[in-house]
């Protein structure tokens, strides 16, 4: 093959499909064949027109999951024939004040897989070496795709609320985010409540691993939770700031909120919640492709999987359309082989 398909996307949600010429890897970096792409909300900075040149063509997607079919000058770790993945995060450029402080997450100069860089709509993807995530044995591709993203993005966010033992965690919002982030809350042992507005996702949530429903819309989440002894640490998956804002005084003293659903509106919170009981805000980005390994890793020793709809590569733009609806239970996947 000398050409491979892909979608690229220019101005506001003008996909068009596209026969590339398929080009040697460049230094430092690697080619692969993509099995399958997650299609996750981030996307739409890209679909949307929210990015930098929406004039410039470009492909979007960053659950990317595939097999590495070449190397460029100066990879030695990596090999072909090896199966990898590459999330949001395209790869540190291990030389910024950052990488040297060993932040890799906030490296200076680190593309966007699918975001200022070509992404996984595609049947072929090239990426930074340093942004490679082992898959590990018996994961399937389907499986794996939206881990890399939304899994991570959940898993690290409860690594970074801190050690909790016993203690209850939250995770508000039962959605591509929240349905992982309840798994990993019950792997990791802690007490988790949930968070939704209405009755109409307790029963999945139970099975997911809740002990407790909040129905945000019959009852305030804060006072929910403070009756529960109040929260260790809250995972705030729904995009809405002011579905968030009640949270913080469900918050057990030096209880953590962890933001993980990016928003247009603002979270307001009352100063004195922060102060009486030195409570903590805070975001959380995805991480780096190590702390990815781990987080597969976990996924696949404790069960953890992703509830997913899949389409075939050719149906991309009604893949992204039914993610942005926000019908899909609960993560679109496009697999190349379909």
């Amino acid at each position: 093959m000398s050409t491979y398909r892909a979608f690229e996307v220019t101005g506001t949600r003008n996909f068009k499909p596209v026969d590339r010429e398929i080009v040697e890897p460049g230094a430092g970096h690697v080619r692969i064949r993509v099995e399958t792409c997650g299609v996750c909300h981030t996307d739409a900075l890209t679909v949307e027109g929210m990015r930098e040149d929406p004039s410039r063509p470009l492909v979007p997607g960053h659950e990317i999951v595939g097999v590495i079919d070449a190397v460029g000058d100066g990879v030695h770790a990596w090999h072909v024939g090896e199966r990898v993945g590459v999330g949001y995060l395209g790869g540190q450029c291990g030389e910024c004040d950052f990488c040297r402080r060993g932040d890799f997450v906030n490296c200076a100069n680190q593309p966007l897989t699918g975001g200022s860089v070509d992404g996984g709509y595609a049947e072929v993807v090239h990426a930074r070496s340093s942004a490679l995530v082992r898959i590990p044995e018996g994961m399937s591709a389907i499986e794996a795709a939206p881990l890399l993203c939304a899994g991570l993005t959940t898993f690290n966010a409860l690594r970074e609320a801190g050690p909790l033992a016993g203690g209850l965690v939250a995770v508000q919002g039962i959605g591509g985010l929240g349905h992982l982030g309840l798994q990993y809350a019950t792997k990791l042992g802690y007490r988790v409540a949930a968070i939704a507005r209405g009755t109409g996702k307790a029963e999945l949530a139970a099975k997911l691993g809740a002990d407790h429903y909040i129905d945000s819309a019959a009852e305030d989440p804060g006072e929910a939770l403070r009756r529960l002894g109040g929260a260790a640490a809250i995972i705030a998956t729904a995009a809405s700031g002011a579905s968030m804002s009640p949270l913080v005084a469900g918050l057990a003293p030096r209880g953590h909120l962890l933001v993980v659903g990016a928003s247009a509106d603002p979270l307001s919170v009352s100063t004195g919640e922060l102060i009486f009981g030195t409570r903590t805000i805070s975001g959380s980005l995805t991480g780096s492709a190590i702390q990815n390994e781990d987080n597969l890793d976990f996924s696949m020793r404790h069960g953890i999987r992703p509830m997913t709809e899949v389409l075939p590569l050719s149906e991309a733009p009604k893949a992204y359309e039914r993610m942005m609806s926000g019908e899909a239970r609960f993560r679109v996947v496009l697999d190349m082989a379909a």
